[in-house]
């Protein structure tokens, strides 16, 4: 990669943490794109310098949306959007529809997602086989990661303004939830 990096973002979506860097050539009009440090899209010559660029990101192929937009004479501000939010508000929303959790397995490092509006699981990028169970105080969501047995406890709170609580149990030993 040259050293026209403009804009480098980093983006969680439940199949992983991305890494967006953006190369711009003010004098070619070049655009890069790179998604985790590899080539996703690149215009040599662009007459026009402003504009946006859309891409998709992640195996769900997640809308993304790179602005160009001029300031004043020759400065730039770059912005990246998903699925039409600005990157902040997607990650606020995010972590109100998702939880994540970060473990050590065997010395492997794991990527727990749990999607709460679809009650999918993912793990360092693949969508988990889960099977769910109602208990009598909410509901297990119950997996396997490597030879580990996993459980996602959905309980109320006693409480309705954070209703919910998701805990992740593996091997029955409650891990901290992980803040991205």
């Amino acid at each position: 990669m040259s050293g026209d990096i403009v804009g480098a973002w980093d983006v969680s979506l439940s199949d992983g943490v991305y890494r967006v860097e953006f190369e711009h050539g003010t004098t070619t009009g070049k655009r890069v794109i790179y998604i985790n440090g590899k080539e996703v899209l690149r215009r040599d010559w662009m007459f026009k310098l402003v504009g946006k660029e859309t891409f998709p990101v992640g195996s769900t192929d997640t809308k993304a949306t790179i602005s160009i937009e001029a300031i004043t004479g020759f400065s730039y501000e770059y912005t990246l959007e998903i699925n039409g939010k600005s990157l902040q508000t997607f990650l606020d929303n995010r972590s109100k529809i998702s939880k994540t959790w970060m473990l050590k397995l065997g010395g492997a490092d794991y990527r727990v997602v749990l999607e709460k509006d679809t009650m999918d699981v993912w793990c360092n990028g693949q969508k988990m086989e889960t099977m769910g169970e109602f208990t009598e105080n909410g509901s297990e969501t119950h997996f396997a990661v490597e030879n580990h047995e996993c459980c996602i406890k959905a309980t109320s709170s006693g409480r309705k303004r954070n209703g919910i609580v998701h805990s992740l149990l593996v091997d029955g030993i409650r891990i901290e939830e992980a803040i991205e």
